[in-house]
C-alpha cells in the first residue's frame, strides 16, 4: 500500500466512508501494514494460526498437523514470529524432556476470525479465480 493513498475513486452522492484505506503520515510510515502483511502472507503462519484455533497444540503434533511437510526449523521460526508479534503464547513445562505447547493470545484469536474468513472467501471462490486465470491466460496467448 502507497502511503499518501486515502481513498478510491467515488462516486457522487454515494457514501464511501467503508472504502478509506488507511492513510499513513509518511512515505516511511507504512502504519505497521506491511508487518501483519508480510506475517499472515508467509508460506506457514496461517497454516499454523489455523490449527491452533482448535486449542493449545504440542510442537510435533502442530508440525503433524500442518499440511506441506513443514521442517522442524521451519515451524520453529514460524511460531517464533508469531510469538514475538504477540499471536502465539509458548509455554514450556519442566518434564524431561521439556515438552512445549503453543497457544493464540486473545490477539491471536481475534486475528484468527479474519483468516478464517479470508480462507471460506478462498475455498468459495476457486472455480470463478481458476476460470478468471484460464480466460486471462487465453486471451494472452491469442495476442
Amino acid at each position: 500500500m502507497s502511503a499518501g493513498h486515502t481513498a478510491v475513486t467515488t462516486t457522487p452522492g454515494v457514501d464511501h466512508s467503508a472504502d478509506l484505506v488507511i492513510s499513513c503520515e509518511t512515505p516511511q510510515d507504512e502504519c505497521g501494514v506491511r508487518d501483519v502483511l508480510d506475517r499472515l502472507g508467509d508460506k506457514w503462519s496461517v497454516y499454523v494460526m489455523v490449527e491452533l484455533t482448535a486449542g493449545v497444540r504440542r510442537f510435533k503434533e502442530l508440525q503433524r498437523l500442518i499440511p506441506g511437510d513443514i521442517s522442524q526449523r521451519m515451524l520453529t521460526l514460524t511460531v517464533r514470529r508469531l510469538e514475538r508479534d504477540g499471536l502465539v503464547k509458548r509455554t514450556v513445562h519442566p518434564t524431561i524432556p521439556p515438552q512445549v505447547e503453543y497457544e493464540l493470545t486473545d490477539m491471536g484469536r481475534n486475528l484468527s476470525h479474519l483468516i478464517k474468513a479470508i480462507a471460506d472467501w478462498s475455498i468459495g471462490h476457486r472455480a470463478p479465480i481458476a476460470d478468471a486465470r484460464a480466460a486471462f491466460d487465453a486471451r494472452l496467448e491469442a495476442q
